[in-house]
């Protein structure tokens, strides 16, 4: 069952677009590891693969903070083949006992965060938060997050994808450009 707050429009895409070079991504990387540094000194960072370990690494690595990943995820390979998130890895052993800082690009209906809460809480963490370079204006709100937008964003390593032996602009894009 769907999050009483969750509405399917919140992951339909938008008529608006937001997209993002590679120089913005890293402004909004960097905003958001000095948000977190204001309030909270994680010991490690743990990204939420795929898209969530891009941003995490960086904050990470601003941060100075080892960074481990975590697979949740809807889709296999570049389909979306569930309707809500699982996950696919374990969290990583060494958030046990350690301040912990869960990552991930962006938030909707927040099923992703809520489920690398409950893996990494399975560790036994000292204590989690999370964060992501991007929240929706309404339903799930991460503790730390960079921008809020409802526009359909466009990441800079995902504008464009390898097809036909050759990158092409993602058909999810199209609109995009019209």
């Amino acid at each position: 069952m769907m999050n009483p707050s969750f509405n399917q429009s919140d992951i339909s895409p938008a008529k608006d677009f937001l997209e993002l070079s590679w120089e913005m991504f890293g402004e909004l990387c960097r905003a958001l590891a000095l948000k977190v540094a204001g309030s909270y000194d994680p010991d490690i960072v743990i990204g939420v693969a795929r898209a969530g370990v891009i941003p995490g690494a960086v904050v990470a690595s601003i941060m100075r903070k080892d960074f481990f990943s975590l697979k949740i995820t809807r889709r296999e390979g570049g389909r979306v083949v569930r309707q809500r998130p699982s996950i696919l890895s374990s969290a990583p052993h060494q958030a046990h006992g350690k301040r912990v800082l869960i990552v991930d690009e962006i938030t909707t209906s927040g099923e992703t965060l809520r489920l690398a809460l409950a893996a990494v809480r399975d560790v036994g963490p000292a204590e989690v938060r999370t964060a992501t370079s991007l929240a929706r204006t309404r339903g799930y709100k991460p503790d730390f997050y960079a921008l809020a937008t409802d526009a359909t964003v466009i990441y800079p390593w995902d504008r464009k994808v390898f097809e036909g032996g050759g990158l092409v602009v993602n058909p999810r894009y199209r609109d995009a450009d019209a």
